[in-house]
């Protein structure tokens, strides 16, 4: 039997949700794959770091079969990259459709494919993707029609390929965020943020690791779209 550590990939690992991800995981042993356009090598031995545009078919490539070399294999793939950009739906511009498509839509489908079938050669494997609770839940004053269509469209996914590779061991997940602390909100919106969810807090970056790690763990999970959002999606 092998002894190696396992093995996790993590897309927009740079900073953020992903940076966050990554540090989870090297905290379980975890060897770790972290790929971002601008990330920057890393001291620690178990983390390879290869930058790229997720969205590009060559890019997945490099992150899949340097993974390999490296590390010798894959057990976890964690779709985290992704961007979002709200403007009214008729003011959205091709430059706008196109770079949503390409890194959350391109991002998730080409190092998918590549990573799945790695897992089937061993039998076992999972995917969980960061998709977004407002994906299923449409606020009036909140435009979210790409996010919609790419982040909704990758949960139904999750739970298409759930069901096709479940019989082959390898499983598929998503966790669905809600409003999130970071730069993107300055601290002025945070009282009106928080007002959209019962908890009525906004979640810290571990509450997104947390959840991934643990539908990591959980063997008998699979085609679940966990929503971390304090109870926005239930509550609506």
């Amino acid at each position: 039997m092998s002894t190696s550590p396992k093995v996790v990939v993590v897309t927009g690992a740079s900073q953020g949700i992903g940076a966050g991800i990554v540090q989870a995981f090297r905290t379980l042993d975890y060897a770790v794959v972290a790929t971002s356009r601008s990330i920057e090598p890393s001291n620690d031995s178990n983390v390879l770091t290869v930058a790229g545009d997720i969205g590009d078919p060559a890019t997945a490539q490099r992150v899949i079969s340097e993974g390999l070399t490296r590390f010798g294999r894959i057990d976890t793939l964690v779709n985290n990259a992704g961007i979002y950009v709200g403007k009214p739906f008729t003011e959205y511009t091709r430059g706008d459709y196109a770079a949503v498509m390409n890194v959350n839509m391109a991002g998730f489908f080409y190092i998918t494919q590549l990573a799945i079938a790695e897992m089937e050669k061993q039998a076992s494997g999972h995917v969980v993707s960061v998709t977004a609770s407002i994906a299923d839940t449409a606020y009036s004053g909140v435009y979210s029609v790409l996010a919609a269509l790419t982040k909704g469209g990758v949960n139904a996914a999750t739970k298409s390929l759930a069901i096709e590779y479940a019989r082959k061991g390898i499983r598929v997940n998503a966790v669905a965020p809600g409003i999130i602390k970071s730069p993107m909100h300055p601290p002025e919106t945070h009282d009106a943020l928080r007002a959209l969810n019962p908890l009525k807090r906004i979640s810290e970056v571990n509450d997104i690791a947390d959840a991934i790690l643990y539908l990591d763990a959980a063997p008998f999970i699979t085609g679940e779209i966990l929503h971390v959002d304090g109870g926005q999606y239930a509550g609506r």
